[in-house]
C-alpha cells in the first residue's frame, strides 16, 4: 500500500451507497457572454472556509474563460437551504456536497447529474474516496477532500503532566490519561479531553471500530462507548454534554485556548489551527495521533468521509461544471486545497510532502503516521434511510448524555423507532 496522504482511505473506496438508480440530465449550454462562462457554486461560510477561495482561484487561472461565482450560505443553514433550492428548481450549477448523508438525499431525489464520464477521466487509484459516491454504476458527485478523525493533543500539557504522547491508545487508556491531565476547577479548569456534542463522536467510533451497520435495528453495540464517555463525564475529565451544548462550546476554542489536552476531531480542524497560529491567535504546541482503538496493537480504524461537488440537473452549464469537477478532484485541485491545510481526496507523495511542509504543521513521526490509518469508515448512516436514521440516533444520544434515559433504554428505543418508523418492519 502506498504510504502517502490518507493512503489507507482505499478501504473507504469499497463503500457504495445503496440508493435507487438515478438518471442524469444531458449537457447544458455554456452560458455567459463573449465566450465567457459563469459557474455558480453553492458553498458555506465562504470567508471562513479558505479551501473554496484557493480552489476557485486555481481553477480560474487554469481556465480563463470560466468565472466562478460563489453562492454563499451560512453553514448552519446549508443543508436546509440546498434542499429548498433543489426542490424549487434553482439552477445553481454546482452543489458542494457536505457529507454522504446529504448526498444520499440529493441522489435519491434525482437532483444531480450522473458524472460517470468525469470519473472515468480521473486517476481514481489515487482518489480512494471516489466510490463512496457510486450507486448502480453511476456517480452523482466527485470528492475533492477526504477528512477522517484523529486525536489532537497538547504536547506541552502532556510533558508537564509526565504523560507519554498518545501513541497506540485504547479507549480505556484515553480515559485514564484524561484523568491525569485534568486539573483546576471552575473557570480555571483544564479538562484532560473534550468530546464534542455530536452523536458521531460516540456512535461513529463504535460503529466503525466494530464494523456495525446503522441499517440493522440493534444498537446495543454502542453500549461500551457510551459507558466510557459517561464515565469520563462523571469523573469530570471531560466537560459534561449539557454544559457544552447549552453554552455552544466550540471544540476549536477548547483546544486552542488550552482548556482541553486532547480532542478527537476530524482533520478539518488542521486548517483553522494553522491559520490561527499564523495570525497569532493561538500558540498551542500541538500534534496529532491516531484515534484510540478498542484494543492495543491492532490496525488503526477511524471514521470520516469525503466532501465533494455535484452538478445540479437544472444547470445550464453542465459541460463547464463537469470541467470544474474534474479539476477539483484531480491533482491540481489537490495542490490548491492542500496549500491551505485541507486534506485532499487525491493523494500522492508530492501532496503529502506539500502538506507536511506547511508552516506550523507538526512534522514529528507520530503526526505523519497518523495520516496513514488502515481503515476509514463512514462517520454516520449512509444510503436512502440515512437522514431518518440519523435523526433518531441523535435524539436518543441527547437523552443519554443528559442522563434523561439509560443507555439500555435509549439503544432499545433507537432500535424500536428505526425498525417501525424508518424501515417499516
Amino acid at each position: 500500500m502506498k504510504r502517502s496522504l490518507i493512503a489507507a482511505g482505499a478501504t473507504a473506496a469499497a463503500l457504495a451507497l445503496a440508493l435507487a438508480g438515478c438518471a442524469g440530465t444531458g449537457s447544458g449550454g455554456s452560458g455567459g457572454s463573449g465566450g465567457k462562462t459563469t459557474l455558480r457554486v453553492a458553498v458555506w461560510n465562504l470567508q471562513q472556509t479558505p479551501e473554496f477561495g484557493a480552489l476557485f482561484s486555481a481553477f480560474e487561472k487554469a481556465n480563463p474563460s470560466i468565472t466562478i461565482q460563489p453562492v454563499d450560505i451560512l453553514a448552519a443553514n446549508y443543508e436546509d437551504k440546498i434542499t429548498t433550492m433543489l426542490a424549487g428548481g434553482d439552477s445553481t450549477d454546482i452543489i458542494t456536497v457536505k457529507n454522504l448523508t446529504d448526498y444520499a438525499g440529493y441522489a435519491q431525489k434525482k437532483q444531480l447529474v450522473d458524472v460517470a464520464d468525469v470519473v472515468k477521466g480521473l486517476p481514481t487509484a489515487d482518489i480512494p474516496a471516489t466510490d463512496s459516491y457510486k450507486t448502480d454504476g453511476a456517480y452523482y458527485a466527485v470528492p475533492y477532500r477526504q477528512d477522517f478523525s484523529v486525536l489532537y493533543y497538547n504536547k506541552k500539557m502532556f510533558a508537564d503532566a509526565g504523560v507519554a504522547d498518545p501513541e497506540n491508545l485504547t479507549w480505556e487508556q484515553f480515559a485514564e490519561d484524561a484523568k491525569k491531565l485534568t486539573k483546576g476547577s471552575g473557570a480555571d479548569k483544564v479538562y484532560g479531553a473534550y468530546i464534542h456534542t455530536w452523536n458521531s463522536l460516540v456512535q461513529g467510533y463504535a460503529a466503525a471500530q466494530q464494523g456495525k451497520s446503522y441499517d440493522d435495528p440493534d444498537y446495543s453495540w454502542m453500549t461500551d462507548q457510551y459507558n466510557l464517555t459517561l464515565g469520563m463525564q462523571k469523573a469530570g475529565s471531560i466537560m459534561d454534554w449539557a454544559t457544552a451544548n447549552s453554552q455552544q462550546v466550540q471544540y476549536k476554542d477548547m483546544f486552542e485556548k488550552g482548556k482541553a489536552a486532547m480532542v478527537p476531531m476530524g482533520t478539518w480542524l488542521i486548517a483553522p489551527l494553522l491559520a490561527d497560529e499564523k495570525a497569532g491567535a493561538t500558540d498551542v504546541d500541538w500534534g496529532i495521533a491516531p484515534v484510540p482503538q478498542l484494543e492495543s496493537g491492532t490496525k488503526i480504524t477511524t471514521m470520516g468521509g469525503p466532501t465533494g461537488f455535484g452538478v445540479n440537473k437544472n444547470s445550464k452549464n453542465q459541460d463547464a461544471a463537469k470541467k470544474f469537477l474534474a479539476f477539483a478532484a484531480g491533482p491540481d485541485g489537490a495542490k490548491a486545497v492542500a496549500g491551505v491545510g485541507i486534506v485532499p481526496a487525491y493523494h500522492s507523495d508530492e501532496i503529502t510532502k506539500q502538506y507536511f511542509g506547511l508552516d506550523g504543521m507538526p512534522s514529528d513521526a507520530l503526526s505523519k503516521k497518523t495520516f496513514t490509518p488502515d481503515t476509514i469508515l463512514p462517520d454516520g448512516p449512509t444510503g436512502p434511510n440515512a437522514a431518518a436514521i440519523g435523526t433518531v440516533l441523535n435524539q436518543e444520544h441527547q437523552l443519554i448524555m443528559t442522563g434523561s434515559k439509560s443507555v439500555a433504554d435509549a439503544t432499545a428505543e433507537m432500535a424500536s423507532r428505526v425498525k417501525s418508523d424508518v424501515l417499516h418492519q
